[in-house]
């Protein structure tokens, strides 16, 4: 069967591909000239005719080239995370596979042995070759283990499962990814909503990825005995979750346009009503109008007041509706009180993962952080939103300025001070994520 639809996020990755391989060619033309490349080798027109843009590009491809690597869990190449990660992890891997997938172009052919198409499909699949009985997917697949004492979801894995089908035009991946995911939403709706709300809640620390973020002090890491399933007996969990709950509502998004795919319609209906409620519910319980903010409902009905980039990390996946009158006024509050804020997440280097404006913000900022540094990650995870809220010249200047701090240490580490751009020390570097986020935002950046 060939896969004719997409939904509007794919439409617009795939418009976006498009746009960039008409304005490239095997020979591309860099700081106004015609610079001699290998055979088959595409690079972007960049911006400016400074040397280091193209050094530190080749830097950016030959470290994703050695963090494909294998797994004991899992046969085939997947793309590591990098740095001190030595695996890959539910919350990013597989969005930095599609990432690297649509860059697929740019890896020299004398790297024969690289598929970023191919790596993106094995770190899809070694998710879901490992999935349970029971439904739960791994949080993830290291080298050490495969772990399950936490969810540990941000971006979907069914919507970039969904994408990646677009690139691949392979059914059997997306029925695989289908029946996977379908598990996994019924596994989070058995173990993750005990409190019978509708939404998703958060057992621990590492359900949302968030090490050493003040938005969880004094909760564990994992669940007891690294079980999934198992809240720890605090009188104030768990948690009902805005972020956690956004990820399943783009999940049932991508569901419901996977199944259309397959033929079940039936079933697309169903996940298209599952997502709306979802959504109504996290705005309903989860959005502070006098704060602007989303927060973590707690077991004792209290909102945790740490305004975090969970915030985002919502309209990543597009919960708020700019056709809709309050969806709109809520996203111009979060923008302006917040996202937007020189005070709050909007630094010289965007974005915090704390408000610098919260009493929580962590300083001096250690590594590994998501208590206030601005992170790789979420920078990588503005793709999936700016452009999509309106957003683009504020997304083109945390572009130029990412860029700009890589440039300078271009070791690709994890996080940087939002007021210097100075990465956090010691940090081995090599992590994936920033060099995609150079990758990425280079070739948007000089594409003219």
């Amino acid at each position: 069967m060939t896969l004719m639809y997409q939904n509007r996020r794919t439409f617009l990755f795939t418009a976006a591909a498009a746009t960039a391989g008409e304005l490239l060619s095997p020979t591309a033309e860099i700081f106004g000239q015609q610079a001699p490349v290998p055979s088959g080798v595409l690079i972007p027109k960049f911006s400016t005719p400074d040397p280091a843009w193209l050094k530190t590009w080749n830097a950016a491809l030959t470290v994703l080239s050695e963090n494909v690597r294998s797994v004991p869990g899992y046969s085939r190449p997947v793309l590591f995370e990098g740095s001190t990660y030595q695996g890959i992890w539910q919350e990013c891997g597989p969005h930095e596979s599609l990432v690297y997938a649509t860059l697929h172009k740019f890896v020299p052919e004398a790297d024969h042995t690289i598929d970023p198409l191919a790596t993106a499909r094995n770190t899809h699949a070694a998710f879901f070759s490992l999935q349970r009985e029971d439904g739960q997917l791994p949080a993830s697949v290291k080298m050490s283990e495969n772990g399950y004492g936490q969810i540990q979801m941000v971006v979907p894995i069914a919507a970039t499962a969904w994408e990646l089908s677009q690139l691949l035009r392979d059914e059997e991946f997306l029925a695989t990814a289908y029946s996977s995911c379908c598990r996994w939403d019924a596994w989070l709706r058995r173990y993750r909503d005990t409190r019978k709300t509708g939404l998703v809640e958060g057992f621990c620390t590492y359900d949302t990825g968030h090490d050493n973020s003040p938005r969880w002090k004094g909760i564990p890491n994992r669940c007891p005995d690294a079980d999934a399933r198992k809240c720890p007996p605090i009188p104030s969990m768990p948690r009902l979750c805005p972020d956690l709950s956004a990820t399943v509502y783009g999940a049932r998004v991508a569901l419901a346009e996977m199944a259309l795919a397959l033929g079940k319609k039936a079933e697309a209906a169903r996940w298209r009503e599952d997502a709306e409620a979802i959504r109504k519910l996290i705005i309903l319980k989860l959005y502070s109008p006098e704060d602007a903010a989303f927060f973590d409902l707690d077991a004792e009905n209290k909102f945790v007041r740490v305004r975090s980039d969970v915030i985002s990390r919502v309209l990543g996946e597009h919960v708020l509706k700019l056709e809709d009158r309050q969806d709109r006024k809520i996203f111009a509050d979060l923008w302006e009180r917040q996202l937007h804020n020189p005070q709050a997440f909007w630094g010289n280097y965007p974005l915090t993962s704390i408000a610098q404006d919260d009493l929580t913000f962590v300083r001096p900022i250690p590594r590994n952080s998501w208590g206030g540094a601005s992170q790789a990650l979420t920078a990588l995870r503005t793709l999936r939103w700016m452009n999509f809220y309106g957003k683009g010249e504020a997304l083109k200047f945390l572009m130029e300025k990412w860029c700009e701090a890589i440039l300078r240490n271009d070791e690709f580490c994890q996080q940087l001070d939002p007021q210097t751009g100075v990465f956090t020390q010691p940090d081995p570097g090599r992590y994936s994520p920033a060099a995609l986020v150079f990758l990425e935002f280079a070739r948007r950046l000089g594409t003219r």
